[in-house]
């Protein structure tokens, strides 16, 4: 079965195409092209210029994907999109693009959590059997684990999500936003060397990131207004950079989530864990995540940029799955929500 997947819930647009084999075996992805909104550096992405951006490109998008596939329209199954989380006008665009495609080329419709998404393809490209989960991005910071055909929430940010958290003090440094304001912190963060102390904001299973991205921020206004001759930390009375901001951001929020990931593990006697969204790219997460893991002699399974960044193809692979259970999205139905719940999903394709 083949399916064609969209995916628009923030300020990348993502077509992709895959076919289950039809007595099981690996997925085989056949296109998945991605197309992203860059908004000018210490700005963010405003929900109409982004929808702008989604229906500019979308056609675009579906018709490359049709060729480097291969696949003829008649081959495809079922057209699945981003029924939510994400940014309103975003979302509406790509469903009415999802909606077009399916009247026009008479196909089904299935409509695709985005958190679904995620976990989905990372079980896919990385074979990890029952792990606990950790979907980090720039809209949701999540801990999750399997149970009775529901992806279980165990702990989650309070206010921002780390993604967000990161993307803002991107701001607040005027980094550009070209590839990624998180990418870019994370090669800042590489070279910063003295570690600041920061609001360290575990709740229980639960994060807040708010008041971090307040206190760093009051750093970067004092490293701003220091000049020239710098600001020297009280502490260690070495010189503060931009690089050492963003380190120690990094390293906290990051200890942070390896914290209550391990809990989680703890709890469901779990020796896997998967990292998924956009910023399950970090390398450093991922060090530091591996470093708790081997301590519990378990393991880190994570993917790159391809699947890691919001794509089209993890839409259309955990939209197949629910379609090859019976589930289709009537066309009165295919609405988008900007509030869609990771565990309000029957994911009737697991045991």
């Amino acid at each position: 079965m083949i399916a064609l997947g969209l995916e628009g819930s923030a300020n990348k647009l993502g077509v992709g195409i895959i076919l289950h084999p039809p007595k099981g075996g690996p997925a085989q992805i056949l296109s998945n092209i991605r197309h992203t909104f860059v908004s000018p550096p210490g700005e963010g992405f405003l929900p109409k210029d982004t929808a702008k951006h989604h229906r500019s490109w979308v056609v675009r998008l579906v018709k490359q994907a049709l060729q480097e596939s291969g696949v003829a329209v008649d081959d495809v199954d079922c057209i699945c999109y981003t029924k939510g989380p994400g940014m309103g006008a975003p979302l509406q665009s790509v469903a009415v693009a999802a909606r077009t495609l399916s009247l026009l080329w008479d196909k089904d419709l299935v409509g695709v959590n985005h958190c679904v998404g995620h976990i989905e393809m990372g079980r896919e490209i990385t074979s990890a059997q029952n792990p606990v989960v950790l979907y980090v991005s720039g809209g949701n910071t999540q801990v999750i684990a399997y149970a009775s055909q529901r992806y279980r929430i165990f702990g989650e940010a309070l206010d921002i999500a780390v993604g967000n958290c990161l993307d803002r003090f991107a701001r607040t440094l005027n980094i550009s936003n070209d590839p990624a304001p998180g990418y870019n912190i994370e090669q800042m963060a590489k070279k910063g060397r003295q570690l600041l102390d920061l609001p360290y904001a575990v709740k229980g299973m639960d994060c807040s990131f708010s008041g971090i991205l307040a206190c760093v921020d009051i750093l970067a206004d004092k490293l701003e207004k220091a000049g020239p001759s710098g600001w020297r930390d009280e502490v260690s009375g070495e010189v503060i950079t931009r690089e050492d901001l963003c380190f120690s951001l990094q390293e906290t929020v990051f200890a942070m989530l390896v914290e209550i990931t391990e809990r989680a593990m703890a709890h469901v006697g779990s020796s896997q864990v998967l990292i998924v969204g956009g910023v399950g790219c970090n390398e450093r997460l991922q060090e530091m995540m591996g470093i708790m893991a081997r301590d519990r002699r378990g393991s880190v399974f994570a993917t790159d940029e391809r699947f890691c960044i919001d794509n089209g193809i993890m839409i259309a692979h955990a939209g197949l799955l629910a379609y090859r259970t019976g589930f289709t999205t009537p066309l009165d139905e295919s609405t988008c929500t900007q509030r869609f719940r990771t565990d309000e999903v029957l994911v009737k394709w697991r045991d």
